[in-house]
């Protein structure tokens, strides 16, 4: 499978990947100069590259995941979704979750675009539902792990 790529702005860099084997291709910044993201906020940062995904794919665009856990710095909608039929500029939505301002240069690598096929069903409306053992049951119906106070399962 190959994806065909456009560079859109001066200065642009092709995503790509980190290994050979690595499941996301590297998204970068194209800035014309350093763009500071202040605690609390959220900046769309142009990547300047536009992509064809084949059909029935999409592009789910992820944190990096060393921009999240040492700066606070990821996705404000915790994953982005690039449909395949979707032509325009890739931009992303980082927000800064930590304490002190964040800078990015032109060219950081700033997010990870991950290739996934995607079923596309048909929707149909029911007047009922078949059964399951979970029923309706929600939100920490199977349990939500342990707490500080018992140690154990919460039910």
């Amino acid at each position: 499978m190959t994806i065909k790529c456009k560079k859109l702005r001066t200065g642009a860099v092709l995503p790509s990947r980190a290994t050979a084997e690595s499941a996301g291709f590297d998204l970068s910044a194209c800035l014309e100069e350093p763009t500071v993201i202040w605690p609390g906020e959220t900046r769309m940062i142009p990547i300047g590259v536009a992509v064809e995904l084949p059909p029935k794919t999409a592009g789910m665009v992820y944190a990096r995941s060393g921009l999240s856990t040492r700066h606070g710095v990821a996705l404000i909608n915790g994953v982005g979704v690039v449909d395949s039929d979707y032509r325009g500029e890739r931009m992303v939505p980082l927000h800064n979750y930590g304490t002190e301002a964040f800078i990015v240069e032109p060219g950081d690598r700033v997010a990870q675009l991950v290739v996934t096929p995607v079923l596309l069903p048909q929707l149909e409306e029911a007047d009922s539902l078949s059964e399951s053992v979970r029923g309706e049951k929600g939100f920490g119906s199977t349990g939500i792990g342990k707490t500080l106070e018992t140690g154990g399962n919460e039910k």
